[in-house]
């Protein structure tokens, strides 16, 4: 099993920044993938960002391209996703996920989620 434990969200105003943080533990190791989704409400888990710990090869929606950067602390076990120039429609709850071989953009191939963090952006 692993577990995964996200922090950081909160209430920014646009053009704000956030770091999310994404701690996992339990059976973790450099094979798996972790990625970043969103959930607005009313609206279906959508893809924000990856990392692939093998290839060492990140991905992004390109709502996101150029103001979210992906990466990884080694030694803490821990992922993490700066979120710059916030913009209200950015408004949701962010979840971690893990899994060995997934495709990285759909969420319904990682077995493992954390609990989520909300992140609230005002205009």
């Amino acid at each position: 099993q692993v577990q995964l434990v996200e922090s950081g969200g909160g209430l920014v105003q646009a053009g704000g920044s956030l770091r999310l943080s994404c701690a996992a533990s339990g059976r973790t190791s450099n094979n798996f993938a972790m990625g970043w989704f969103r959930q607005a409400p009313g609206r279906g888990r959508e893809f924000v960002a990856a990392f692939s710990w093998t290839i060492n090869r990140t991905y992004y929606a390109d709502s996101v391209k150029g103001r979210f950067t992906i990466s990884r602390d080694n030694a803490k076990n821990t992922v993490y996703l700066q979120m710059n120039n916030l913009k209200p429609e950015d408004t949701a709850v962010y979840y971690c996920a893990a899994d060995t071989r997934p495709d990285y953009r759909d969420h319904k191939t990682y077995a493992y989620w954390g609990q989520g963090t909300q992140v609230t952006v005002s205009s």
